[in-house]
Parts: structure tokens; sequence; C-alpha cells
């Protein structure tokens, strides 16, 4: 193991490059030397092995079964059908398991081996996509939106989205030295990183834009949050602030908890870059590099005053925040089917579970996207592909003319899965977990499927079972999934036992809480029946099942980690 710590590893690494070419070109190994390993996440990769096999080639003295996981920088998660197409075709040249959404509107491409890790770097390279931290301490893919009513602002905000993560990125050429074989420039190694120094930052940042009434990226979970305000003729006018969310924890340390961000003020849009740029340069300057699981955003903000970093981002920016604008957030799911945008171009949401686009086992989506992908791209036109942060997939900006050839392609390959999928179904999310997640304390993804239908049998019993009910899954406490938000959570603890999380909104606004630690299924199951049967006989009107269990005295929401947005702020 590397006797360096990350703050030292990123000292040293003669901006992110370290030792990566030579460990890349060990034969003996399939992995990289210890100090690669955390500076190819800088790169957007992760080594990982398959812990499903490890044990057995410990016995047998082989070293783990060591693949890579690769993640895109996709800023708002758009892509085009040509794009998707090569995406598709890497995946079956390099990859295990298919295309992979995320839940920050990324792509990720797992088991790719290390003698093909190049080649796959610069085929998504030539997809005029590209990887360049999409891991690691440093801005990672901007969330965006994926709404399909308000076109418009839609192309608005995605344009800013773009245009700040571009800002944002390393100026290090580590990455095309690497990766794409460019020649070295003057200062290569010593690159002058304005935003992000010398060491980068304490930790990763999370940055979205959020567009009401849908709050699909979870705005408040985001270390930087921009929150679309419009004008009466439906114009952007300009951004809410939010900053200091964030999901991950540490079990049984009362020092880590996930938070929910405060709304600091309004911005106009010119003023984005500024302050984006203020905010992560303060946590660069500000934040725990002593205490790595202290090292978030949320920590800075918590251990020096809100007040204080507000009037420092200020200061920094040259721009004062103006109040806040009221807004008013409906949900934080996905709305499936068509919908028709301001623009009167049409938009397909497709229910794609944990995010996998696979052939597997009957299931045909990886070849259906393909023929959907080469039909668009044939037809010409402005068609988009945008991952939403729910880890679905929205075929956007389409014609009546194109409808009818679209459904005939879901039907066949097995897409239409959101017209009889229940709503509980619908809106499950869960984190990759095992058996390549080198954090995963239990399963999520592949869990996800039977936990939900024995989930739907008691919601039936107590008939529930066209209820709207969020549920999401994590393997680990980190949070990945954003189980926090969730109405009801599993957060893993150990092979087939969970922590229970009840409390949360339908709308991405407040925490949930632990209601039961460390147990299995049967007892998970056995605890929400009772629960159920109060729901439905005290529950008021359209009262939520997360509404209901902290109005309930269920749960107790806390002051502090699980605190709710001002009232004065929502509409």
């Amino acid at each position: 193991m590397s006797t360096h710590s990350v703050e030292d590893i990123k000292r040293q690494s003669g901006r992110l490059r370290g030792t990566l070419l030579a460990s890349l070109a060990n034969p003996v190994t399939g992995a990289l030397a210890e100090d690669d390993q955390t500076l190819i996440k800088y790169h957007g990769s992760y080594q990982q092995d398959d812990r499903d096999v490890r044990d057995e080639r410990r016995r047998q003295k082989l070293e783990p079964d060591h693949a890579f996981m690769i993640r895109t920088r996709t800023p708002g998660g758009v892509v085009t059908p040509a794009q998707w197409l090569k995406l598709d075709a890497i995946a079956t040249t390099y990859a295990e398991r298919g295309l992979r959404i995320t839940t920050r509107q990324a792509f990720q491409f797992h088991g790719v081996i290390k003698r093909d890790l190049k080649a796959t770097m610069q085929a998504i390279n030539a997809a005029l996509i590209d990887t360049l931290a999409a891991c690691g301490d440093v801005n990672r893919n901007i969330a965006v939106a994926a709404n399909p009513y308000l076109s418009r602002v839609h192309a608005a905000v995605q344009a800013q989205a773009e245009a700040l993560s571009k800002h944002l990125l390393p100026n290090s050429r580590a990455y095309y030295e690497i990766w794409l074989d460019e020649d070295k420039i003057g200062g290569s190694g010593e690159e002058d990183e304005p935003i992000y120094g010398a060491t980068y930052l304490p930790r990763k940042f999370k940055i979205g834009f959020a567009v009401p009434p849908s709050n699909d990226v979870d705005v408040f979970a985001q270390d930087l949050g921009f929150i679309a305000v419009l004008g009466d003729d439906g114009t952007l006018l300009g951004y809410n602030v939010s900053i200091g969310g964030g999901m991950g924890a540490t079990h049984g340390d009362a020092e880590t908890y996930p938070r929910i961000g405060d709304v600091i003020g309004f911005v106009s849009p010119e003023h984005v870059i500024a302050i984006a740029e203020a905010v992560v340069t303060t946590q660069r300057d500000w934040g725990n590099r002593a205490v790595r699981k202290r090292a978030r955003l949320k920590y800075t903000i918590d251990d020096r005053g809100l007040g204080n970093f507000m009037t420092e981002v200020e200061r920094r920016s040259g721009v004062s925040f103006s109040e806040a604008q009221a807004f008013d957030f409906a949900h934080n799911a996905d709305r499936f089917g068509w919908q028709q945008g301001d623009d009167g171009l049409w938009h397909l949401t497709l229910r794609i579970v944990s995010g996998r686009i696979w052939d597997r086992d009957g299931v045909r989506h990886l070849s259906g996207l393909r023929r959907i992908a080469a039909r668009l791209d044939a037809d010409g036109g402005a068609p988009e592909f945008r991952l939403t942060p729910n880890q679905n997939l929205l075929i956007a900006n389409l014609d009546d003319s194109q409808r009818a050839s679209i459904d005939r392609l879901v039907v066949e390959y097995g897409l239409d899965t959101h017209v009889s999928a229940s709503p509980l179904r619908k809106t499950a999310l869960a984190c990759v977990a095992l058996p390549t997640c080198g954090l995963a304390m239990a399963e999520a993804e592949r869990y996800l499927p039977e936990f939900v239908d024995r989930l739907e049998q008691r919601l039936a019993k107590h008939g529930l079972d066209s209820n709207d009910l969020h549920l999401r899954i994590s393997g680990c406490p980190n949070g990945c999934s954003r189980p926090y938000l969730a109405e009801i959570a599993l957060v893993g603890k150990a092979p087939g036992r969970y922590n229970l999380m009840l409390g949360a909104d339908h709308r991405g606004q407040r925490l949930n809480t632990l209601y039961r630690e460390n147990i299995d299924e049967t007892t998970i199951l056995d605890t929400l029946d009772p629960l159920f049967g109060r729901y439905v006989a005290e529950r008021i009107d359209d009262e939520r099942f997360g509404d209901f269990v902290v109005r309930a005295g269920i749960v107790s929401i806390d002051s502090t980690g699980s605190r709710t947005l001002p009232l004065e702020l929502i509409a």
C-alpha cells in the first residue's frame, strides 16, 4: 500500500501525471502502481476488481481480477445520436455489462482491462466526448435538469452548464499527453492551475442546475446548486444559489453526515461563472485537508459559518447576492412517456432500471437504442439523447412525423417498461455497489429488482400498489444514489443488512433519518408493513408517505443534518 497521503500524491504528481505511463506499460500486473490508482481518477477512471471472485483468486494465489471503470464528462448528459452509436460501439468492444447511466448524467463503462484503457479513452475522445475530471478532487460532471417542457430554458441552462464545465477544467495537459499522445509543451508538469492550485480541491465537488417545477437533479444534494428563476414570459432571469449539499457519511461517525444545501441569494446569468469560481476557490483554500472525511464543502460551511463563507464568495467574485426569489418544486422524479416542449417538439422519457443498458436474459435495450440512434442519425434534425439524474433516458427534440417509428422500436425492443411498471418501480434508484465498487458493504443495483418485487407485495396488501413512493438503495453510506433524499431508503451496512431510513419528502427538500439500524430484508419488510397500515388509516388527503411519517411522529427530523428549507423561499 502507498505510504503517501492523497494530498502528497497530488502535490508530487507533476500535475496529475505521476508514473501513469510506466504503470500502463507494465505487463506483469493488471493493476496500476498504488499512487497512480489515485491519479487516474482525475482522468476519469477508477481501478476496481471483481469482488465476486476475490476470495477464490486469493486462495489460488492470484492477484485480484483487476479492471477499470471509465466515466464520461457529459455536462447535463446530452449526446447526439451519432455520439450514442460510437459509445455503444466502445461498450461492445472494450467493456462489460453494456452502457450505464449514472445519477450525475454520465456514462460509465465497466470491466475495461488495463491493456485496453488507452484505446478506450481514445475512442471516447473520437466521439467528441472526454473523461477529464469526471472523478477526483475537482469539479465533477455538472448535472442539469432534463426538462422536457421548457425547451428554450433547457437550452439556455444547458449552454450555461457546458460553459461552466469547461471553465472549471484543470489546466494540466497530462490527460492529453497520456491518453491522446499529444506532445509535451513548455511547462509540462508545472502548469499553472489558477482555480485548483498545486493540490487541487480537498475533496470532490458537485454542481447542479435545476429548472422548477422539476428537481430531478436533487439540487440541494449538490455542493453548489443553481435554481433557475423564470420571468412571467418564460425567459431565464437568473438563479437562486444554494451551497453546502452533500450525501456522503460514515457509519457510526457523528462527525460525518448528509446535508442539504442552503439557499444564499439570487444572481443573474452573467455572474454564474464568477460565483462558481469563487465558491470553488474558497473551498480550495478553506476546506479541511487534514481530515479527508471532513473535507467536503458542507463541513467547511458548518465549521467556518455560512455567513462568513458567503461574504468571502462575494469578495472573491465581486458579485453581491440579491435576495433569493420564491421557487416551487413539485417533485424530484422523472415524468415518463411523451411530453411536448414549448417549441412544439416532442420528448420521450424511457425507464432504464439502475441506468443499465445491455442485452442480456431476454433484455435487448442496447440493441433497441442502437436502432433508434441510427434512425434518428439518418433523419437529421437536432435530436438529443439526454441522460437523466434518475438514471433514465430522454429522447428529445422529435417532430410529429418521427413519433410512430420510434414507438414501434420502443415496443419491439421492450423499452416500454414505463407503461406497465408500478410508480415504485419507475422511480427507484440504486448505486452500482457489488461486485465492482470497493466501498460497497451490501448489494444495491443487483438487489433492487427483487426487493421492489417484495415491497410491492406489501404495498398491494394495503391497497397502495399505485402509490407513488420513492425508494433508493445504496450499498454503503457514501450515498451515490442519493438515498438520504428518499421517502424509504436502504443504506448498506453489511452483506444482506441495511440501515432503514425514512422521512424525506418527494421534492428533494428534506432529508430522511435513521429508523432501524443494521436489519435484514425480512425485518425491513416486517417493519414497513404496519407503517403502511397506519399510513392508509391516518393519512390526510393526498399526503405522501414521507410527509406522513414525519407528521405522525414515526420519525423525528432534527434541526441540523435534516434541516428543511426556509418556508419563505418556497412558493
